[in-house]
């Protein structure tokens, strides 16, 4: 039997108007524009005013769709990584599907924090991958600002929104698509980086409101020190795995959480910086969403083309972290 690969075959994206800048933030708290970038690499994010993760995801479909030139009735299975869906249930996924007229498609959502959509990925690989289905829809979006505390600056200067979504279908060059995944989680590290309230461990009271619950929790130092190794190692792992170099790779496609990060994890592959995807500058940690964001912008200027070795690669809340090595297909 032929071995069926699943390969991105179309991508889009869709962010809110409202930018929200370093300059914003100085005027908000005690911070600036300078003590944010050398942190982070970001000098703004984008915030969705009115709407939800479900308006972001159903935005980079629909401009997926009409890059791919089909039909929402088209897709067969929607999965939808998030940390911010719209409610708890129903699913962002059925919202999304609802919204899109995606009328012959089920779907589900995937919460792995940041590593969401390299999780999501890797399921809906295996979804075309089976021989079941032949168009599966991957989306990751985040309103983060929905849980984001603007008086405290050491998260607050983080996050911002957007929505990306990736099409899966069988590849018709079987050296193309992806390759090769390896993906990991420990659950000693949610202390470190979690939303305590609104779950059923601390349902929503006065008092949870009160203590701020409903708000990302990040250990900044303790996240960062895990980060900076877990992310580089992966990356380095699925290269040695497939017998890749520093030279074979086209482009590492990171997690946009902090450029140091993403530095570290370019020098650990022995990867020149020229081939790195970086868009944190302008729209910030926008959660599931960076890789696939990355993904349509370097796609739409044409610097992403067919036959390049990619590896995507993330580190999240959970703690989770991983890495999907693709040739790209179109």
């Amino acid at each position: 039997m032929s071995t069926i690969r699943a390969a991105i075959t179309a991508v889009g994206h869709w962010v809110p108007e409202k930018i929200l800048s370093n300059h914003d933030l100085e005027k908000m708290m005690d911070t600036n524009d300078e003590w944010i970038r050398t942190r982070t690499g970001i000098r703004e994010r984008r915030i969705l005013e009115k709407g939800a993760t479900s308006d972001l995801g159903a935005g980079a479909v629909q401009d997926m769709l009409r890059k791919r030139g089909m039909s929402a009735e088209e897709i067969e299975v929607l999965i939808v990584a998030t940390v911010t869906p719209d409610m708890f249930f129903p699913a962002t996924a059925c919202m999304i599907q609802e919204k899109i007229g995606a009328k012959h498609a089920w779907g589900f959502d995937f919460s792995a924090a940041c590593s969401g959509f390299v999780f999501a990925l890797t399921v809906g690989s295996q979804l075309i991958e089976s021989g079941t289905y032949k168009k599966v829809v991957v989306v990751g979006a985040d309103k983060m600002s929905a849980i984001t505390d603007y008086t405290d600056r050491n998260t607050c200067i983080l996050f911002g929104d957007a929505g990306a979504a990736v099409l899966l279908e069988p590849s018709s060059d079987p050296s193309l698509g992806i390759i090769d995944h390896r993906l990991y989680c420990d659950g000693s590290g949610g202390r470190y980086l979690n939303m305590l309230g609104g779950g059923s461990l601390n349902p929503p009271t006065h008092e949870t409101v009160d203590k701020k619950m409903h708000f990302i929790y990040q250990d900044g130092k303790a996240v960062f020190k895990v980060a900076v190794i877990g992310m580089a190692e992966v990356s380095y792992e699925i290269m040695k795995r497939n017998n890749l170099t520093g030279k074979d790779v086209d482009w590492l496609v990171p997690h946009q959480a902090n450029l140091r990060i993403i530095d570290a994890c370019a020098e650990r592959m022995e990867l020149d910086k020229s081939k790195v995807m970086m868009n944190i500058d302008r729209y910030g940690n926008t959660t599931a969403a960076t890789i696939p964001l990355c993904l349509s912008e370097w796609q739409l200027s044409g610097k992403l083309k067919k036959g390049h070795h990619c590896v995507l690669s993330s580190f999240g809340a959970g703690y989770t972290w991983g890495a999907v090595y693709l040739k790209w297909a179109y």
